[in-house]
């Protein structure tokens, strides 16, 4: 640091004398310079570089690193300049001697040069491992344009990011930034990507996280071109990183309502169940961001409601560790606060191999809980409650989706006074507990065979916080009985996502086994039981009709089904839910 510093003023120092006689000659055309004026050069530059390299030290100039000189820096150094050579004019204007035999013209002369020349010399090495052709070890190309591209750029040419940037690629055709230069680098037309990546040799590609991009275009158009690395930048904090298939797999609906969300949410007290699982934290999340005023905490699992905990901060959230199927605890907790505004019902048993070695607690829960939340939300006056179904509950094939079917009919049905109550029904969601796609990720990485079911099998999938921001968006839709249904797109099989999964991770060799349909599981899930859906005002959100059944019916039978053993529970499941069709051996 010491040796910068002495360096930097060292330099500086030279500047200066250069700088001024340099002045002084413009000043007399390059003629010789008058004896009255010549003697007193010593004296002028002595005051001169005191004053300049105090200045330029308290602007904390000499503490700078030379590859990372920035525009901030220069613009310190243009202050200091002006500052340093304004104390100057004012010891002029002063009649300090000698500086008053100094001919004013030198003055502003020798401000210019010496700026200009001090600014240069900090920028030199900076312009010049921008400016140099490297050896295109790794030549890259970077997809899309935002804000990231000239620090990216910048990092890459300091030797912090293993990239040779050789050209850019705007995805987006309204810019016109075509054919502009960004950090010294061409921009070029989307249309022009195959020619792009020819002429240059790309073999690797930084694509940026802009909202229009679709990464699986992006993604499969690149591998098409050989292209070997493909990586994508989040935020200015971090490198990048490996695409995801997460980011292929993302839809991205684009009539998210935010501001309406918003107003349904900010300043209501809500209450969660499930709040540790994987939908109910990201609800717990949303709804904490959204601006509720109080979150309570509804869990059963003390690791996971002191995960949510952490994460929340513990400020809004009020944490209570029970079992939804107790109904008098849970009754407690609606006494304790009094008005609730909104219930967001996400405690369930979603596992289907799990839920058909335990019928009984997956009916217990799943049913016997979703009525306690139903029941006290409408006696302690809630204002909504929004439950979360699944596609398992269409035309289900297991008991886990028998129940939950269950749970919309009793919420369709009930007497509920002005209580309005909504169920949303959607696939799954990515990054899930127990979803597909983290046992697919740790299979690869310990270089495993990756087992998939069925060579047929698909599934809906969605991002899980664009999955719980709709959840939110239907509850300002819900008027009471809706079943209301997410738009997942197209399904997808897995044996291609374990094929892309493979892809992505460079793992072509390894092998797919089919193990066979497991107890309960289906080929195709379904979102909708009937072509009688509806659309609502946000086209990734659709709403069926209901289902009438007699409430004292359902009671009655629900009744038998919790007092009947496992045998007799599944035919009393096909019984209230005639479409039920058990697949009892995959």
């Amino acid at each position: 640091m010491l040796g910068r510093i002495l360096f930097f003023i060292f330099a500086d120092i030279i500047i200066s004398a250069i700088s001024l006689l340099s002045s002084y000659f413009l000043r007399f055309n390059f003629n010789e310079i008058p004896d009255l004026y010549f003697s007193q050069i010593p004296t002028i530059f002595l005051w001169l570089v005191f004053i300049k390299i105090a200045l330029i030290g308290s602007f904390r100039l000499y503490h700078i690193i030379w590859r990372l000189v920035s525009l901030s820096d220069i613009t310190r150094l243009i202050k200091a300049h002006f500052i340093a050579y304004g104390l100057f004019v004012v010891l002029f204007l002063f009649d300090f001697e000698p500086i008053n035999t100094m001919p004013k013209s030198v003055i502003f002369i020798d401000f210019a040069l010496s700026l200009g020349l001090t600014a240069i010399f900090r920028m030199a090495r900076r312009l010049y491992i921008e400016s140099r052709i490297s050896p295109v070890s790794n030549p890259t190309i970077f997809i899309g344009v935002d804000e990231r591209i000239d620090y990216l750029i910048k990092k890459c040419r300091t030797g912090e990011l293993d990239f040779t940037p050789v050209a850019i690629v705007d995805l987006d055709p309204e810019t016109k930034r075509a054919n502009g230069y960004i950090s010294n680098l061409k921009v070029y037309n989307s249309t022009n990507l195959d020619e792009v990546v020819r002429n240059y040799g790309i073999i690797s590609a930084i694509i940026t996280r802009e909202s229009h991009i679709e990464f699986k275009t992006i993604f499969e158009k690149l591998k098409s071109l050989d292209v070997k690395n493909i990586k994508v930048s989040s935020n200015f904090s971090q490198s990048p990183t490996d695409i995801s298939i997460e980011d292929l797999l993302a839809r991205h609906p684009k009539d998210l309502d935010l501001r309406a969300i918003s107003e349904f949410i900010r300043g209501k007290r809500i209450l969660i169940t499930g709040a540790g699982g994987s939908i109910g934290s990201e609800l717990s999340i949303q709804t904490r961001d959204f601006g509720a005023n109080e979150l309570i905490l509804v869990e059963h699992s003390e690791f996971n409601l002191y995960q949510i905990n952490e994460k929340l901060g513990g400020q809004i959230n009020r944490n209570h560790l029970i079992d939804i199927k107790n109904r008098e605890q849970l009754e407690n907790v609606f006494k304790k606060y009094g008005k609730i505004d909104i219930v967001l019902h996400s405690a369930a048993y979603k596992h289907v191999p799990l839920c058909e070695e335990n019928i009984n607690s997956a009916v217990e829960n799943n049913i016997v809980g979703s009525i306690n939340v139903i029941d006290l939300s409408i006696k302690y006056g809630v204002d909504k409650v929004v439950i979360i179904s699944t596609d398992k509950a269409v035309r289900p094939t297991n008991v886990m989706g028998a129940t939950k079917r269950i749970v919309e009919l009793y919420a369709q049905n009930i007497e509920s006074g002005n209580t309005q109550i909504g169920a949303v029904r959607f696939g799954n969601v990515m990054g899930s507990s127990g979803s597909v796609i983290p046992k697919f990720k740790q299979l690869i990485e310990n270089d495993q065979p990756i087992t998939v079911t069925h060579p047929d099998i698909t599934r809906y999938f969605m991002l899980i916080s664009e999955a719980c921001q709709l959840v939110l968006q239907t509850g300002t839709l819900s008027k009471g009985g809706e079943i209301f249904i997410l738009d997942m797109g197209e399904p997808v099989k897995i044996v291609d996502l374990a094929n892309k999964m493979k892809q992505i991770y460079g793992k072509e060799h390894l092998e797919i086994k089919f193990i066979g349909l497991r107890p309960g599981e289906k080929k195709y899930e379904e979102l909708l039981i009937s072509d009688s859906e509806l659309k609502t005002q946000y086209e990734s959100i659709f709403v069926a009709r209901g289902t009438e059944y007699n409430i004292s019916e359902l009671k009655k039978d629900i009744e038998r089904l919790l007092n009947a053993n496992d045998e007799k529970k599944l035919i009393i499941l096909s019984e209230i839910v005639p479409e039920f069709k058990h697949n009892r051996n995959g």
